[in-house]
């Protein structure tokens, strides 16, 4: 018997992740679309960082416009992690109808419950029902 949770996870929809743009790939579209040049924009990324790392030492969390909110937070071990709660600009602009020109697997799975793709799966896979 497999979990309900395993038997979802196979057929609800999925973003099929491209190559991953790397801070190289940034800096020349951003170089390409404003008046500063390659060196100046990777600069800028570096001071941005660690104007996010200064600002979470201390406590704080950061706010950048557009992009989200970077919060300082603790484990039960007391290792130090960073919480990214993103902008609703970054979300909506991805919700924006006809915006998202990526690949979706299981796209014609949109909109279904969970107890629909369970009831796929124990169709699918009567030897191994969801438990």
């Amino acid at each position: 018997m497999t979990s309900r949770i395993r038997a979802i996870n196979a057929y609800r929809p999925k973003v099929k992740l491209g190559n991953m743009a790397r801070n190289d790939d940034l800096v020349q579209f951003i170089a390409r679309s404003t008046a500063l040049n390659e060196s100046g924009v990777a600069q800028v990324l570096l001071e941005l960082r660690d104007a996010v790392i200064f600002f979470n030492q201390r406590g704080e969390a950061v706010k950048l416009e557009g992009l989200g909110i970077y919060t300082p937070a603790i484990d039960l071990d007391g290792n130090i992690k960073v919480n990214h709660r993103a902008d609703t600009a970054l979300t909506n602009a991805l919700n924006t109808r006809g915006a998202f020109s990526g690949n979706i697997e299981n796209s014609e799975n949109i909109g279904k419950t969970g107890d629909e793709l369970v009831a796929m799966w124990n169709a699918d896979h009567p030897e191994d029902p969801v438990s």
